[in-house]
């Protein structure tokens, strides 16, 4: 299995009605076929910890059987759509993938 985690960090200026276009693109993505678990969601209210980093705006999750399924994933037409539709929202993206 692999695990891929990303996380969003959208610009100062994206208003919420912005931000809720984007959170529905994110679910855009649980339609590419080698997706076998997916989540999206926002910083959680857990109390603030030095391990915690809770400055990021939304995100995803994906869970995958292998790399070969992240693989087909990346250049899936509807992963090339949401970053051509929503690329200019975020100023950061971080990703974090573990099998």
């Amino acid at each position: 299995m692999l695990v891929h985690s990303v996380f969003f960090y959208l610009k100062p200026h994206v208003t919420e009605a912005e931000k809720a276009d984007f959170m529905q693109g994110l679910q855009s993505l649980q339609a590419i076929p080698t997706v076998r678990g997916f989540y999206v969601g926002t910083p959680a209210a857990t109390p603030a910890r030095p391990v915690i980093d809770s400055s990021y705006d939304a995100a995803l999750t994906v869970l995958f059987d292998d790399v070969a399924g992240h693989d087909v994933y990346g250049p899936h037409a509807i992963h090339d759509a949401f970053i051509s539709k929503y690329k200019h929202l975020w100023e950061r993206v971080v990703v974090y993938d573990a099998d």
